[in-house]
Order: C-alpha cells, then sequence, then structure tokens
C-alpha cells in the first residue's frame, strides 16, 4: 500500500463539475494499494498518518497531529501511485491493484481512518478533479512495504 499525504487548509474532490466533498484543516490523502496488500499494511498507515506529527504547534515547529489538531482527511483512490516508468515513456500500472479488490481495501482504509478522524472521500474509480491547497507545502510519501 502506498499514499501521499499532503497538509491542506482548503481541499475539495469535484464529480462531474460539482463538489462532491471537502475539507478545511486537515490532510488530502491518496491511496493505492498492490497485490498481498492486507489489514496489516491498512493499520500500519492508518496509524502513521492520524500519528504524523506535521502541524505546526504553538512556536511554528511541525510537533502536532491531525488528532492534536482536529483535522479532518479528504482520501482519493489514485491507482496511479503504482506507476513503473522504468520502460519507455507509456507508465505501466500492472502492480496496482485490480479495481475490484482496491475497492474492498480502500473501503476498509477508509472506515479505519475514520475511526480517529473525520474522513471523507471521493468516488473510486471515477473521474474526478482534486483541487488542494497545499499548506507548507507539506507533502509525505508512505508506502507499507518499505517499512
Amino acid at each position: 500500500m502506498k499514499v501521499i499525504i499532503q497538509r491542506s487548509k482548503a481541499s475539495n474532490v469535484q464529480i462531474n463539475n460539482k463538489v462532491y466533498n471537502s475539507i478545511t484543516n486537515g490532510l488530502v490523502v491518496f491511496s493505492c494499494f498492490t497485490e498481498n496488500d492486507t489489514l496489516e499494511d491498512i493499520n500500519y498507515i492508518v496509524k502513521k498518518i492520524v500519528n504524523l506529527r506535521i502541524f505546526d504547534d504553538e512556536n511554528g515547529i511541525m510537533n502536532k497531529s491531525i488528532l492534536d489538531v482536529g483535522g479532518s482527511i479528504l482520501s482519493i483512490s489514485q491507482f496511479t501511485l503504482y506507476a513503473d516508468t522504468k520502460k519507455g515513456n507509456r507508465p505501466s500500472y500492472i502492480k496496482a491493484l485490480n479495481g475490484g479488490e482496491a475497492i474492498k481495501l480502500y473501503d476498509i482504509f477508509n472506515t479505519e481512518l475514520n475511526k480517529s478522524v473525520p474522513t471523507v472521500t471521493g468516488i473510486f474509480g471515477a473521474d474526478m478533479l482534486v483541487s488542494i491547497q497545499n499548506d507548507g507545502p507539506t507533502t509525505i510519501i508512505i508506502d507499507s512495504h518499505a517499512k
């Protein structure tokens, strides 16, 4: 499982030219699943996300988690995170888990996130327009297979 996390002041996801979901202070999380991902991978990533100290404290130091600041999460599925660009100029997405299996893990992932932090999503597999006001900018990549 791989995620990209961006600290955000305000973000939204549009589907069919309409805002589907939005957050103010919080995180935008792009996620992708690969073969052999399990509940253990999801739990590892969720624990990392909710405890990452990437929000500023009173002294402007990144020392607070999303739990500390009372933020929310906009979670977006993004199969392109497992793009393989080693050969040629057209990325291969063969490492991304097929949609039927990935949506099950994506739903579990969001349920687990929502147990700790209010979490809203896009629509799995939809053509989405994601607008992010990246705060910092702060962007973190976590791969459960690189722990």
